[in-house]
C-alpha cells in the first residue's frame, strides 16, 4: 500500500498522526508545506493526503486544486483549526474527502483515514464540487461540533438541486443556511426569494406564492406575479412551511409534482424552475400525525434534511457570537464597539437562551445602546435576563432530572424563590401580561421535561403529568416545542 501523507507545518500534530499511524500500521511520510509535496507528487503519489489549511509557507486549499487537477482520484483530508463555513465549503467545493475540525479524536481521525483509504482503492473519486467559492467573513458562526455538522451539509449540497428541509427552534439561524445554500449551489445567479407563511395573513398566502391575474377578486387591478415566478432560476425559501393551510398545501404539493401552477384567476399553466428550501421550527411528522399537513407533501419536502441546533446546544459558540454581534451592533449605530468583560463572557455562556441566536443578538444590541462605559461588566447585564437565567439554572439543576433524583445544588424552594425573584423584578420595571409569560415559561419547562423523560412519547408524558392527549398536543404546537 502506498504511504499516507500527512502535510502540516505543526510539528505536535504530524507527530500524533505518526505514531498513531505507526500504531495501526500504516505506512505514512511527513511534510511541512505545500511546496515539498508538490514536488514530491512530480515523483510518486500517496495512498490519501491529510492536509492542514493555514500554513506560513502555503495553504491547503491551494494545495487541493493542485493536486485534484493532477490526481483528480486521490481522496483529500482537509484539517484546521479555524472551522467556519468558510473553509467547510471551499473544502468540499475543491472536491475534499473530508473536513477534520482541530481539536481530533485520534481513533476518529484513523477511523476517518481508513475511510479514505477504502474509497482510494476502490479508485473513486471524491466528488468535485466547483471551485472558487471564498468569503473575507462567514455568514455562519460556529466551532461547536454541531455546527460543524451543519458547514459539512452545506459543502455536500454545494453542486445539488435537491429539496431541503431544514428545521430547528425559532432564531436558529435556519433563514441563514438557506442563503448559504442558495448562494453555494449551480442556482448562485439566480434569485434567492424568502417568504414567510407565518408572516402572511391567510387569505393572501394564495396570492403572494402564486399570484393573480387582473381581475381575479375585488381589489385585483393589476397583474401580479407570485413568489413562484419571482425565484424562477434561482431558490424559493418557504419559511415557517408548518404554518401553511391544509386547503393550500394541496396547490403547493401539485405545483412542486407537475412543475407548473395557475395564477389565481389564471387559465395557462405557467412553468417555473424553482429549487425549494423549507423550513420549521415544529414537529412535521406530529402535525401529519394530527391531521394537519399533508404526509405526501411532507415527503415531497423531505428529501435532504437539515438540523439547526439550538443554543444550549452550542454553547462554546456563545462567546463568538457575542463578540461578532456587539462589533456588528456597533458597526450599524455607528459608535464604538464595547467589549464585553470576561466574567460576562462566563456568565451569557451559561445562559440557555431560548430565543437562541437571536436572542443573544438582541442583547448585545440593547448593551451596546444602554452600556455607559467601554467595557460590559456584569451589571450591567439586564436583570430580568439575569434573574431568567438564575431560574433556568435552577429548574434545569433540579426539576429537569429523572423523578426521584435531588439535586445536591438545589432544594424545592429555590426554584420558587427565583421565580419570585423574576415576577417581582418584572413588575417593578413595568412590563406587561407577567402572568402569561411566567405561566408559558413554566409550562414550556414542565412539558420539555416530561418528554425528555418518556423520550418523547406523548401519551406517557401526558399520562405523567395527568393532562389528557389532546391538552399536551395543543400546548406542544401553542409554545413551539418540538419532541
Amino acid at each position: 500500500m502506498k504511504p499516507i501523507w500527512i502535510v502540516d507545518d505543526d510539528q505536535s500534530i504530524r507527530w500524533v498522526l505518526e505514531k498513531a499511524l505507526a500504531r495501526e500500521n500504516i505506512p505514512h511520510r511527513s511534510f511541512s508545506n505545500p511546496n515539498d509535496v508538490l514536488n514530491a507528487l512530480d515523483k510518486e503519489s500517496p495512498q490519501v493526503l491529510i492536509s492542514d489549511i493555514r500554513m506560513p509557507r502555503g495553504n491547503g486549499l491551494d494545495l487541493l486544486q493542485n493536486v485534484k487537477a493532477s490526481h483528480p482520484q486521490l481522496p483529500v483530508i482537509i484539517m484546521t483549526a479555524y472551522s467556519d463555513l468558510d473553509s467547510a465549503v471551499s473544502s468540499f467545493q475543491g472536491g475534499a474527502f473530508e473536513y477534520l475540525t482541530k481539536p481530533f479524536d485520534i481513533d476518529k481521525a484513523v477511523e476517518l483515514i481508513r475511510r479514505a483509504i477504502e474509497q482510494s482503492e476502490r479508485n473513486q473519486s471524491g466528488s468535485k464540487e466547483l471551485m472558487g467559492w471564498r468569503q473575507d467573513s462567514t455568514e455562519i458562526i460556529g466551532q461547536a461540533p454541531a455546527m460543524q455538522e451543519v458547514f459539512r451539509a452545506i459543502g455536500r449540497l454545494a453542486q445539488s438541486h435537491a429539496t431541503v428541509l431544514i428545521t430547528g427552534e425559532s432564531g436558529t439561524g435556519k433563514e441563514l443556511v438557506a442563503q448559504a445554500l442558495h448562494k453555494h449551489s449551480p442556482r448562485a445567479k439566480g434569485p434567492f426569494v424568502s417568504f414567510s407563511i407565518s408572516a402572511v395573513p391567510k387569505e393572501l398566502l394564495e396570492s403572494e406564492l402564486f399570484g393573480h391575474e387582473r381581475g381575479a377578486f375585488a381589489g385585483a387591478l393589476t397583474l401580479r406575479r407570485g413568489r413562484f415566478e419571482q425565484a424562477d432560476g434561482g431558490t424559493l425559501f418557504l419559511d415557517e412551511i408548518g404554518d401553511m393551510p391544509f386547503e393550500l398545501q394541496t396547490r403547493l404539493l401539485r405545483a412542486l409534482t407537475d412543475g407548473h401552477f395557475y395564477r389565481i384567476g389564471g387559465h395557462d399553466p405557467i412553468k417555473a424552475n424553482v429549487r425549494i428550501i423549507a423550513s420549521t421550527h415544529q414537529n412535521l411528522e406530529a402535525r401529519v400525525a394530527s391531521g394537519h399537513f399533508r404526509e405526501d407533501l411532507l415527503h415531497r419536502l423531505n428529501v435532504i434534511r437539515l438540523r439547526m441546533p439550538a443554543l444550549r446546544e452550542r454553547s462554546e459558540d456563545i462567546s463568538v457570537l457575542a463578540r461578532h454581534f456587539m462589533m456588528s451592533c456597533a458597526k450599524s449605530l455607528g459608535v464604538e464597539p464595547k467589549k464585553l468583560s470576561e466574567a460576562v463572557l462566563k456568565e451569557i455562556s451559561g445562559m440557555h437562551f431560548p430565543g437562541n441566536v437571536r436572542q443573544l443578538e438582541n442583547l448585545c444590541h440593547w448593551l451596546t445602546v444602554m452600556t455607559p462605559s467601554n467595557v460590559v461588566d456584569l451589571p450591567d447585564l439586564p436583570t430580568d435576563i439575569v434573574a431568567q437565567a438564575s431560574l433556568e439554572t435552577v429548574v434545569s439543576e433540579g426539576d429537569l432530572l429523572p423523578p426521584n433524583t435531588i439535586s445536591s445544588r438545589s432544594s424545592p424552594s429555590d426554584w420558587e424563590s427565583g421565580l419570585s425573584r423574576l415576577a417581582i423584578k418584572m413588575l417593578q420595571d413595568g412590563e406587561t401580561e407577567v402572568y402569561d409569560v411566567l405561566c408559558s415559561r413554566f409550562e414550556t419547562v414542565v412539558l420539555k421535561a416530561a418528554l425528555e423523560v418518556t423520550r418523547g412519547r406523548r401519551v406517557e408524558a401526558s399520562q405523567r403529568l395527568g393532562i389528557g392527549r389532546n391538552t399536551i398536543t395543543r400546548k406542544l404546537q401553542e409554545l413551539g416545542i418540538d419532541d
